[in-house]
């Protein structure tokens, strides 16, 4: 009876833990789509599921893999802002008022009230007009500050497309390698 008991706990904890897993999945997308690293929640959701499995897929390579894929998006986000800045000309202080501009659009853009889309929205428009003012300041020009701005915009859409695609595959291969068990 108490075996039994026992067996019937164990068998719903692990099924809350990958709801879990799945929930930590999701919220790890919806962040990649604000251009914030989603890709770690789904390496600590790797990680759980190795813990939940206990052997096979996932295994500890695979959260190794996972975290190297994380990091490789972070040095591919940081080299695609600077990259943005930098090769249309703009200031480190343009990087900067990129990162800071575009947390700020962020925060501001929940207002907007359209979820996801308002604060991918308010992210390029802080990092445009902060990289924008910046730069206009600099160069006391308006033209070769639009064109920096634009540079930093372009460079953030690229990282969130680089971002989402990459918290997709993870998820991907996670999803079939627990469905192959």
């Amino acid at each position: 009876m108490m075996s039994s008991l026992l067996a019937f706990l164990h068998h719903i904890l692990t099924n809350l833990g990958f709801v879990l897993v799945w929930v930590m999945c999701l919220v790890g997308l919806l962040l990649s789509c604000l251009s914030i690293s989603g890709t770690w929640l789904v390496v600590g959701a790797t990680l759980l599921s190795m813990l939940l499995v206990g052997s096979g897929f996932p295994g500890f390579g695979t959260v190794l893999l996972m975290i190297w894929v994380a990091i490789c998006v972070e040095v591919v986000e940081y080299v695609a802002g600077v990259w943005g800045v930098k090769n249309r000309g703009g200031s480190n202080w343009a990087g900067l008022a990129a990162l800071v501009g575009g947390v700020a659009g962020l925060i501001l853009g929940t207002a907007i009230p359209v979820p996801v889309l308002g604060s991918l929205l308010g992210m390029t428009a802080g990092s445009f007009g902060f990289v924008y003012g910046v730069e206009r300041y600099r160069l006391k020009r308006a033209s070769p500050a639009v064109h920096i701005a634009l540079g930093a915009v372009v460079a953030r859409f690229f990282v969130v497309l680089l971002k989402v695609g990459v918290t997709l595959g993870m998820m991907a291969w996670l999803a079939i390698g627990l469905a192959a068990k």
